[in-house]
């Protein structure tokens, strides 16, 4: 299965948070699955930092770094496509990561690891929560 992580799983996943279910801890860990990210929860990622919301150590862009070696990830590209289906497909809130991520998922048919019900709920997003 092809799978990208939603910023939160990739976070809680790498923090070993006890909020990440036990069926999606062992999907990410599953070494048949194909495990995707996209710069947008890199970006994500350093915006939560930077407001203080969430503590990485010894700093932000070290973290990240590390963390891309520590879980094998494909990397999800943007391109002029991926940013119009983000304004094409329907969902009822505007956050633009969110947007973002769900487009990608839809362009590579990916199913997008998420437990954001905002996007859960979206009938036409393949999810996995």
């Amino acid at each position: 299965m092809k799978l990208l992580l939603d910023t939160h799983i990739w976070l809680w996943y790498l923090l070993g948070y006890e909020q990440l279910s036990s069926t999606l801890q062992k999907a990410i860990a599953d070494e048949t699955n194909e495990i995707w990210l996209s710069p947008i929860s890199i970006w994500e990622t350093l915006i939560l930092a930077e407001k203080g919301k969430i503590t990485l150590k010894p700093n932000p862009i070290v973290w990240v770094k590390n963390s891309l070696q520590s879980l094998e990830t494909r990397e999800a590209p943007l391109s002029h496509e991926i940013a119009v289906l983000s304004r094409q497909i329907y969902l009822e809130h505007q956050d633009p990561a969110d947007r973002f991520l769900a487009a990608t998922a839809l362009h590579f048919q990916l199913t997008l690891v998420t437990v954001d019900t905002r996007l859960t709920q979206a009938t036409w997003l393949k999810t996995l929560s």
